[in-house]
């Protein structure tokens, strides 16, 4: 043969790892570039909206902000705890022991969280957060009869009826007030304790999440997930919100649900689960949605304990509804009425076509540039046998998706997304666990939290 031919060999026609490799980072770009260009169409047209005629009622569309660059005590903590996890948290989530891990994803989560709220000092960042004429402090003295306060609810939801209630104890089942009106009474009253809390409590939905996809998927991909949970520009909301609190009440509640139905205590974490459910649905009415991640998290349940734990599971979620509604409180008179009240007022004049896709958008800058390019992987990965543990994470993360869309296209969600949406945030993130470069992911997640921080003055 002669040396000047092209040889041919055994060599087959599949790509290289290297050249699969940099395709589907490539790919992970085009999705980090979708996102953007979402944002930036959002910003566009709801700024151009919000000048013709004022109807979002937001002052940096499509995020409840205002610009307002800034620094504060929290800066220079947020940048180490930035850094550090970049450089150290891949490394140390494959390494530490489990219950460690889970103690340091908490840790970090809070740590992450009060700095970023500490940019804008502690007032306006946590103190006050809580106690503007919006939230729920703002009533705790209406609530010295709980149980006639409770049969009298209703009455106050309309915006033309005798002393009605603010937006947010309005917008939400009276559980969401009473976990204040509690804390007031053990002695930890105030916007600051309230902020404490929401923080505190809301920082732990990670580890919930962890929890769930190592139950249902194994602990590899739990691990792998576990710095992206951490540092999440969602944190950003999380401190100062009530809706971080919500966040780690439906966290734990799948977290239980998991453990039962893969034979963890199935009695006692099922009676649990079905209570924190319950609960769930008595903090926020939008969270009736977790009904979808709940019946996801059954079906990828072993199929025996999946039967055994459903009657502990029904007993658990009757008690809080069964308790409210023998206190006098109607779930279903008090969503109707507040439906009516949504329309009362911004959310009859804000825009459905406008919002349905630049809700959307809040959620790009809510679970980050990371998240985007996982998501785009989750989308591949569904297509793999249901035995396969990324397939069942994969699962995991398309039921919280359903139901984000769900309630985007409910209408009842026009605006505030970026922390309304952080339950179901919170479970878009464990889908950092498909994604190759952790450290590049991770550092570019960090920056966009940071970027919004300081520049925006969030309204929540």
């Amino acid at each position: 043969m002669p040396h000047d031919l092209p040889r041919t060999s055994a060599r087959t026609s599949s790509p290289t790892p290297a050249l699969t490799l940099s395709r589907d980072l490539a790919r992970d770009l085009w999705a980090v570039a979708v996102a953007v260009a979402l944002v930036t169409a959002a910003a566009l047209v709801g700024t151009a909206i919000e000048r013709r005629d004022g109807t979002l009622h937001v002052g940096w569309p499509p995020l409840y902000a205002n610009w307002g660059p800034h620094i504060g005590p929290g800066t220079p903590a947020a940048v180490l705890v930035a850094a550090a996890v970049v450089a150290y948290g891949p490394r140390l989530a494959a390494r530490l022991p489990w219950r460690p891990l889970l103690a340091a994803a908490w840790g970090t989560a809070m740590a992450w969280t009060w700095s970023l709220a500490l940019i804008d000092g502690w007032r306006r960042g946590i103190a006050d957060r809580l106690t503007t004429k919006y939230e729920y402090l703002q009533v705790i003295d209406r609530f010295q009869d709980v149980p006639g306060t409770l049969r009298d609810f209703t009455r106050h939801i309309l915006l033309d009826s005798p002393d009605h209630w603010p937006p947010h104890v309005a917008g939400h089942p009276p559980a969401a007030t009473l976990t204040f009106v509690l804390l007031d009474r053990v002695g930890l009253g105030g916007g600051a304790w309230a902020g404490v809390f929401c923080i505190t409590v809301g920082a732990s939905a990670g580890a919930a999440v962890l929890v769930t996809v190592r139950a249902l998927a194994g602990e590899a991909l739990a691990r792998r997930a576990a710095p992206f949970l951490v540092l999440a520009p969602a944190a950003v909301w999380m401190g100062t919100s009530a809706d971080g609190y919500f966040t780690a009440v439906a966290a734990w509640a799948v977290a239980l649900l998991a453990l039962a139905v893969t034979g963890r205590r199935p009695r006692l974490t099922g009676c649990a689960a079905g209570l924190l459910l319950g609960l769930t649905c008595y903090l926020s009415y939008g969270l009736t949605l977790f009904a979808v991640l709940a019946a996801a998290t059954l079906l990828l349940g072993t199929g025996a304990h999946r039967l055994r734990t459903l009657p502990y599971v029904l007993a658990g979620l009757a008690v809080v509804p069964l308790a409210f509604t023998l206190a006098g409180f109607n779930w279903w008179e008090a969503y109707r009425l507040l439906v009516d009240r949504y329309h009362q007022g911004a959310g009859g004049i804000r825009p459905y076509g406008y919002w349905v896709w630049a809700n959307l958008a809040c959620t790009a800058l809510l679970v980050g540039p990371a998240t985007a390019a996982a998501l785009r992987r989750t989308a591949t990965t569904l297509r793999l046998p249901l035995s396969s543990p990324e397939r069942r994470l994969a699962a995991l993360v398309a039921a919280a998706a359903v139901a984000l869309l769900m309630a985007d296209l409910s209408g009842m969600s026009k605006a505030e997304t970026e922390r309304i949406w952080l339950p179901f945030a919170a479970w878009l993130l464990a889908a950092g666990a498909f994604l190759t470069h952790p450290r590049a992911w991770l550092a570019a997640q960090a920056a966009l939290a940071l970027l919004l921080n300081s520049l925006l003055l969030t309204g929540w």
